[in-house]
């Protein structure tokens, strides 16, 4: 069972609350889920953990940062595509990385996509409301 709710992986506070106000400000944020760390977003993508009782699906959506504390985005993805129920779930990497290595390794590993986050607040939030349409309103999901 799939649901429309998107998880933010991202340690940084400041990009979480641009990311968060980008989001509502386009009237997508409601669903929006945050982990800090990779081990949060594990929990949370697989329901274990502090998440155990969650029983509503994998994300939509999954926005992941690569330069996370503990269990990198990277890793992150790796897991992610290692399991049949996740293997097709949606994953943008939307990171401040521009290093060819890194975007290498995101497409090798499953990224549907890579995004280098702009740092103008104008210019994130545009990306931010097409990541949004696009994901959960133009594209169909693959079958679970």
């Amino acid at each position: 069972m799939s649901t429309h709710k998107i998880l933010l992986v991202e340690d940084n506070d400041d990009d979480v609350e641009l990311t968060m106000h980008a989001f509502r400000s386009h009237g997508q944020g409601d669903d929006l889920i945050v982990a800090h760390d990779g081990e949060e977003a594990l929990d949370y993508i697989f329901s274990q953990g502090r998440y155990s009782d969650r029983k509503d699906g994998v994300p939509a959506l999954l926005l992941l940062d690569l330069k996370l504390p503990g269990i990198s985005g990277l890793d992150v993805l790796r897991k992610v595509r290692s399991v049949p129920s996740t293997r097709r779930m949606p994953v943008v990497i939307l990171t401040t990385s521009d290093d060819e290595g890194d975007i290498a390794n995101g497409y090798d590993l499953g990224a549907n996509s890579y995004i280098r986050k702009p740092v103008e607040f104008g210019s994130f939030s545009r990306v931010v409301e097409q990541l949004g349409l696009y994901w959960l309103m133009i594209n169909t999901p693959a079958p679970n």
